[in-house]
């Protein structure tokens, strides 16, 4: 017996989902719908990757001064060892603040819809959970000192503790004088806020 049409296809919850509500009735839709949404995902995603891949080209540049380490993780680019702290202290020193100055200033001109978390770490003296405050702490002052100094919006910046994780040490195992390299913030761009973006320039031109 032959098919009623080949103009629908029926597919799973999940790629109904993933194809836009707007398509889906009662878990089917059109071919050529679903693949004009699967286009779109792709060509998004690419667009990403291609933004992903030119802030590390800038980040390389604007921080070839400063002994930063700047690399792509899970589609996000990670900027390491941007500042130290003390041993058991959480005060951000002014050496840094050039570094975060910088930083603001290149997340405010070419990313302003990216999302930072600056993530604070800890040495491994001390109890694990002093070395989460500890951390959390320090990922606080930077988070701070970015909004109020460097201008970038407070609701796009947050702070996270990994403490003393032991995967994340630079010196694994040093404390006091030798553990510098694990008292410290890393800052996390992730630039999915471009999206946002683009809504926001399609508004202010009217289309």
């Amino acid at each position: 017996m032959k098919h009623a049409s080949h103009k629908w296809a029926w597919l799973p919850v999940g790629l109904v989902v993933l194809a836009a509500a707007g398509c889906a009735d009662k878990g089917y839709v059109k071919q050529a719908d679903y693949d004009s949404r699967i286009g779109q995902i792709e060509l998004r995603l690419q667009n990403q990757e291609n933004r992903t891949n030119q802030m590390e080209q800038d980040m390389q540049q604007k921080f070839a001064r400063y002994d930063a380490s700047i690399r792509q993780v899970a589609g996000r680019i990670q900027v390491d060892t941007m500042s130290h702290f003390a041993f058991d202290d959480a005060t951000l020193q002014d050496q840094d603040k050039p570094a975060l100055d910088d930083f603001a200033k290149v997340i405010q001109h070419y990313h302003p819809y990216a999302l930072v978390t600056v993530e604070g770490f800890a040495d491994p003296a001390g109890s694990h959970g002093y070395n989460q405050r500890l951390g959390q702490k320090r990922a606080e002052a930077v988070r701070d000192y970015l909004v109020s100094s460097g201008g970038l919006t407070a609701d796009k910046v947050r702070a996270v503790s990994y403490g003393e994780a032991r995967d994340r040490q630079g010196a694994p195992g040093k404390t006091r004088d030798e553990g510098m390299e694990n008292r410290r913030v890393t800052l996390v761009v992730d630039l999915s806020g471009h999206d946002e973006e683009q809504r926001a320039t399609a508004a202010s031109d009217g289309t």
